[in-house]
Order: structure tokens, then sequence, then C-alpha cells
């Protein structure tokens, strides 16, 4: 086996592990924002039946729906970002040529990651002040910053997803939205 082989072996193993792991993370978003999204109108519901029935709200079922409103919209960042689903302000873009629009796509993704990241480096330190002044939930009992460790979880997978597609920009011809989904494929279901 020649070293070329070899170090091919090594980057197909590498991708392999990588894509493992990004694919358990996406099941682990989808499970995280339908049982978040579900455990919600479950009690939304359960509260407006518990103000007519017994003229009482549920006392914990705005802490409760915060939680869970926090947990899909941060777990929905990954998930969109890795699906190349989030909001695009295009116009100029469109207009460009392929090779502009490839080099923009580009720096978009590349400027987007390190954002997340430094929004994922900041909510910690956050979560650190929030624990440190050691505040709780009035209803649940629960100390706030645990509501808000998914935070810096969505801003890091959210930040890596956008590198990920940085480098499949930098190293493929096409022009990639997500590392999965081609420019061209989401111009077609685009509505």
């Amino acid at each position: 086996m020649n070293e070329t082989s070899k170090q091919s072996g090594n980057k197909s193993f590498v991708a392999g592990i990588i894509d493992t792991i990004d694919s358990r993370i996406a099941k682990l978003e989808e499970f995280i924002m339908a049982v978040g999204i579900i455990l919600m109108a479950v009690n939304t519901i359960a509260n407006v039946i518990s103000r007519f029935i017994f003229n009482h709200s549920i006392i914990f079922a705005e802490e409760l729906n915060s939680t869970f409103i926090l947990l899909v919209t941060f777990a929905g960042m990954g998930y969109a970002a890795r699906h190349g689903r989030h909001i695009r302000m295009s116009a100029i873009y469109d207009a460009m040529p392929d090779k502009v629009r490839k080099i923009l796509m580009t720096i978009i993704v590349s400027v987007t990651a390190i954002f997340m990241l430094i929004l994922a480096y900041y909510s910690v330190q956050y979560i650190y002040h929030v624990y440190s002044k050691g505040r709780v939930m009035p209803a649940l009992g629960v100390p706030v910053y645990i509501t808000y460790l998914w935070v810096p979880v969505g801003f890091f997978i959210t930040g890596i997803q956008y590198a990920l597609t940085a480098v499949k920009n930098f190293r493929e011809k096409e022009i990639y939205l997500s590392t999965d989904l081609l420019e061209r494929e989401a111009q077609e279901i685009e509505v």
C-alpha cells in the first residue's frame, strides 16, 4: 500500500466518523425539536383547559414553555444550518455570476461560522454569570442557568455546520448552501 492510498484511507475514515457524528446529532436535533413542540402544545392545551375548567392557570406553564422555546430554537438553528434552510437575503447575490457567488458563499458561511462560535463562547460566559447569581425559576424551582445550557450547544453546532459548509465550498466546484445542499437544488425547491 503506497502513501497516497494510506492518506486517502485516513481521510475517508475521518470523514466517515464526522458523518456518523453529524447524522447522530441531526437525529438528536430532530427528536428534541419534535418532542419540544409536542410538549409545548400539550402544556399550552393543559393550561387552557385548567384555566377554563378550574379558573386557574397551571403555575409553571409559562416557565416550562419558555424552556421548550429555548430548546427548540437552539436545536433548530443547527438543523436549519445543516439543511441550508436559514433565511437568506439574496437579491444582489442572485444577480452575480457563478464565480462571484461561489466566493461570496464561502465568505458568508465562514463569517457566519466565526460569529456562531463567538456567540457560543459568550453564551457560556453568560451561563457562568447566571450560575454565579444563583437565580432559580420561581414556579419550577429549577436553576435558571440549566434552561440556558442548550444555547451554547446550539451556537456551537451551528458554527460547526457553517464551517463544514465553508470547507465544502472551498473544496468543491459547485456552490453549497450546506454540506448536503447544492445552491441549484435549493433554487428548485424554493417557492
